[in-house]
């Protein structure tokens, strides 16, 4: 389950730097985090690239975990049950505490 919220937030982030600006958070940079986008949206996710898993590996998880109850989740369109989904199909141990 703390994984899960994990990649909620890691999902939150790639779509609060879905604009032009170029942004590093929890240290995933834009790019890394618009590669996840696919993986936590519907209608129709995809199973997460092997850039989105090589994102979340080098990304700070406990940092992401800051942003699990962001209201923003819904307003952006992510999936929070496609999110929480997402650490373990990239084969990721998350923090113990999230």
């Amino acid at each position: 389950m703390a994984a899960g919220k994990v990649v909620v937030l890691m999902v939150m982030v790639v779509l609060m730097v879905e604009g032009s600006r170029a942004m590093t958070l929890c240290r995933m940079n834009d790019q890394g985090l618009e590669a996840c986008k696919p993986s936590v949206t519907q209608p129709n996710p995809v199973d997460p690239s092997p850039e989105c898993c090589k994102a979340l590996k080098g990304a700070d998880l406990t940092c992401l975990c800051s942003y699990k109850n962001s209201v923003w989740l819904g307003t952006l369109g992510i999936d929070p049950k496609l999110a929480l989904d997402l650490p373990p199909k990239c084969k990721l141990q998350m923090p113990s505490v999230c």
